[in-house]
C-alpha cells in the first residue's frame, strides 16, 4: 500500500475542517444526559441562568421536566426555556442530532428525510426544521466592508412542471411574474452573504438595501440593472445583457454560485418554498454559508446559542392555511 502523503491543495472539499462522522456523532451523544450537557454548556457559557428572568440564582430539582428553579422569580425551567426549543417534549439528544443533520447537508434535509431519521412524526420534524432555522436569523445591522457582489433572484416553480391549469392561473409573464423576488449581498474579503426577501426589484428597495449592508468606503459589483445606479458607493456593473460576465475585478459569480446553491436546495430537497416561510429558508442557506469555515463542533454550538432568545409557535406556522391542508413531499404546507 502506498503511502504517499496526500496534498492538501489536491484534498476533496474543505480539507482543512474539522468534520464529525456519524460513528462520532453518536458516541457525543450516547445518551440524553449527554445531549443536556453538552447544550447546556453552549446555552449558559458562564452558568446556568433563568429562562424566564435571567436570575443567576437557581437550584436543581427533581422535577420532571423541567429540572431548575429560579429562586428569584419562583418558576421551574430547562435549558430549553426561553430559546427556540421551548415547550418541545422534543428529546434533547435528537434535537442534537438535528442540528448536525441540518448543518452538514449542503442543501439543506427535508421534513420527510428528518422524520425518517429521528423516528419523530413529519409534522414534527417540520417544526423542528423552522425552529432551527431561527438560529441563522442574521444580524440585520452587520456591514460588509467590500468588494461586494450584489444581486436579485426570483424563487419559485417552473412553468414547464405546472398542470396547465395552474401554469395559465399562476403565470402571467415572463421571467420573475408570479415569483418571489430575493436580493441579497457577498462580502468577498469575509465571504460572508446576507439576503432578504423583497416586495420589488426597483432602485427604492435594491439600493438601500445594498446601502445599509454594506461600508460607505466598500466598492459594489452588480449586473448592469438600472435599479442598482445612484448608490452612494463606488459602483462597477458587468453587462450581462451583451455577454460580459467579468471584466477584472467586476463580476457577481460570488452572489450567483450563492443563488445556485439556494435552488439546488429548492429543486433537490424541498421542491417548494412558500412566499410565507421562504425567508427563513434563505436566512438558513445564509447562515450555513457564513458558518462553513467553522469545524463542525463550531457550527453546531454557534447554532445552539443562536436558539437563545427565539420563539416560534407552529400555530403561527400554519396560520395562514386553511384547515385540511395537505402537505408537499418535503412537508411545506401549500
Amino acid at each position: 500500500m502506498s503511502t504517499t502523503a496526500v496534498n492538501p491543495a489536491k484534498a476533496p472539499g474543505k480539507h482543512y475542517r474539522q468534520g464529525i462522522s456519524l460513528i462520532e456523532l453518536f458516541e457525543m451523544f450516547p445518551d440524553e444526559a449527554a445531549a443536556r450537557v453538552w447544550l447546556e454548556a453552549e446555552i449558559w457559557p458562564n452558568g446556568r441562568v433563568c429562562g424566564h428572568c435571567g436570575s443567576k440564582q437557581t437550584s436543581e430539582v427533581t422535577h420532571k421536566s423541567m429540572p431548575y428553579r429560579c429562586r428569584d422569580c419562583k418558576q421551574y425551567f430547562s435549558v430549553k426555556t426561553g430559546t427556540a426549543l421551548a415547550s418541545s417534549k422534543v428529546p434533547l439528544r435528537k434535537w442534537a442530532i438535528a442540528i448536525y443533520l441540518e448543518l452538514s447537508s449542503l442543501k439543506g434535509v427535508s421534513s420527510m428525510k428528518l422524520h425518517r431519521d429521528l423516528k419523530v412524526t413529519q409534522k414534527t420534524a417540520w417544526f423542528m426544521l423552522h425552529r432551527i432555522r431561527t438560529a441563522f436569523a442574521p444580524d440585520r445591522a452587520e456591514q460588509f466592508s467590500g468588494p461586494v457582489e450584489a444581486d436579485e433572484t426570483f424563487v419559485g416553480g417552473k412553468a414547464k412542471n405546472m398542470h396547465a391549469v395552474d401554469r395559465e392561473r399562476r403565470i402571467s409573464g415572463r421571467g420573475g411574474v408570479d415569483k418571489t423576488a430575493v436580493v441579497g449581498v457577498k462580502d468577498r474579503d469575509s465571504n460572508r452573504v446576507a439576503a432578504v426577501v423583497i416586495d420589488s426589484v426597483n432602485a427604492a428597495t435594491l439600493r438601500p438595501f445594498v446601502e445599509d449592508h454594506t461600508a460607505e468606503t466598500a466598492t459594489v459589483y452588480t449586473d448592469g440593472e438600472p435599479a442598482y445606479r445612484g448608490m452612494a458607493r463606488e459602483h462597477e456593473t458587468v453587462a450581462h445583457s451583451v455577454g460580459e460576465f467579468v471584466r477584472g475585478q467586476a463580476h457577481t459569480n460570488g452572489i450567483e454560485s450563492f443563488w445556485a446553491m439556494l435552488k439546488r436546495g429548492y429543486q433537490g430537497v424541498y421542491h417548494h418554498f412558500s412566499a410565507k416561510h421562504l425567508q427563513r429558508y434563505i436566512d438558513e442557506f445564509a447562515g450555513r454559508h457564513n458558518l462553513r469555515e467553522l469545524d463542525t463542533v463550531d457550527q453546531m454550538g454557534m447554532v445552539a446559542r443562536g436558539l437563545i432568545g427565539q420563539r416560534i409557535r407552529y400555530v403561527d406556522l400554519v396560520a395562514s392555511f386553511p384547515a385540511g391542508t395537505v402537505s408537499v413531499p418535503d412537508g411545506e404546507p401549500w
